[in-house]
């Protein structure tokens, strides 16, 4: 594998982990002659950042659709090395669903096609530990690790688009080049992705802002990984150094692995709380409905939505899989990763939480103004 000058192409560039991945090849790989940011949407801002011209590396905005052939084609045309972080998440039933499993699957299906014929060598896949469970809140998983054979059996589309997505990229390791040269193909799983910027940890504020400050409360007991997002990044730079080596190719190649880092493993409420209790923030009352009733009114909606489907989208307000994740003990150690790719988090635990909670800060202050606005 050539390590001099060389060029990387990263889908989902305009996201919440796509920019930092790409500010981070920017700052820390000097032999980077042009890097490729692909992605439907970017924001004004980011665009403005992306054309500054402050690195000697080549930046180059690529907009458009991920189920676009055509586009893909050309976007993978003398492209040393692919990250593959483009994804729609969502842990809903029905909605989006379509969207899922176009964007999750069929979008990775085409790239893996676009890199194979432009002989791209390396493609790096953005999964996510949700592809291992948890299928059951009774069965705790704590220190798991990648020799363990963890597989969602959800058929939510978030889950298992991701799952056949990361079974397709694995399974095209070691495959042959027209050029000669094989292809080496490798998963990252991050844990849930926190920091300035998450969709889903800001739609939690702006729920508990409209509800007194009060986050929802989680079952006593379940506890799960979370991880900044700047050690998934910098994970990210890590294994695409490791795949660029010849030599360390061969042992990662057709590997994933799961990528946590210093932040203590705990429940997403309490998660929540640790991060926002600087601005007032406060954990609701426990769960006044048992787990297992709740679980079965969750299998009946489920039936409800299935049932009218043909005629009508219903989405549940909650599901069998959410309530696992959000409920259950489910823990994972990134030992392979540390050996492998020499992973060590960039931030720490308190680190994260700060940048974490001035962010949060902004949200607070951003509603008070609008909340000026609305009665003056």
């Amino acid at each position: 594998m050539p390590m001099g000058n060389w060029s990387c192409l990263v889908t989902g560039a305009g996201g919440f982990l796509g920019q930092r991945i790409v500010r981070l090849l920017l700052e820390e790989e000097k032999e980077l002659e042009e890097i490729r940011v692909l992605d439907k949407v970017f924001s004004p801002q980011l665009l403005w950042e992306f054309s500054e011209h402050k690195y000697k590396t080549k930046v180059t905005v690529l907009q458009g659709d991920i189920l676009d052939e055509e586009f893909l084609h050309k976007a993978c045309q003398g492209v040393t090395a692919v990250i593959h972080s483009a994804s729609v998440i969502d842990v809903g039933l029905q909605l989006r669903r379509e969207i899922m499993m176009n964007v999750n699957m069929k979008g990775t299906q085409l790239l893996l096609e676009a890199c194979i014929l432009a002989n791209v060598p390396i493609f790096l896949y953005t999964s996510t530990v949700d592809v291992a469970g948890p299928n059951s809140y009774t069965k705790p998983i704590q220190n798991g690790h990648e020799g363990e054979p963890l597989e969602s059996k959800w058929h939510n589309a978030y889950p298992y688009s991701k799952k056949l997505a990361e079974k397709a990229v694995l399974a095209v390791d070691g495959q042959p080049l027209r050029n000669g040269t094989i292809m080496h193909t490798c998963s990252l799983r991050p844990m849930y992705i926190y920091g300035e910027g998450s969709v889903f940890l800001q739609r939690i504020i702006t729920r508990a802002l409209k509800n007194d400050k009060i986050l929802i409360r989680d079952r006593e007991g379940s506890m799960a990984n979370q991880v900044y997002v700047g050690n998934v990044a910098w994970a990210h730079v890590l294994a695409l150094r490791a795949l660029r080596d010849s030599q360390k190719a061969q042992i990662i190649g057709g590997q994933f692995y799961y990528i946590c880092d210093d932040t203590p493993p705990q429940s997403y409420s309490n998660f929540n709380y640790e991060v926002s209790k600087e601005w007032g923030f406060k954990l609701g009352s426990k769960l006044g409905i048992p787990l297992p009733l709740l679980y079965w009114i969750a299998f009946l909606l489920e039936m409800i939505s299935f049932m009218l489907c043909p005629i009508f989208i219903y989405e549940p307000p909650f599901n069998r899989h959410l309530l696992s994740l959000t409920n259950s003990v489910f823990t994972f150690s990134s030992k392979k990763a540390k050996k492998d790719l020499g992973y060590e988090p960039r931030f720490s635990w308190q680190e994260a939480k700060e940048k974490t909670s001035q962010w949060i800060g902004t949200l607070v202050a951003q509603n008070r103004k609008n909340l000026k606005a609305k009665t003056s």
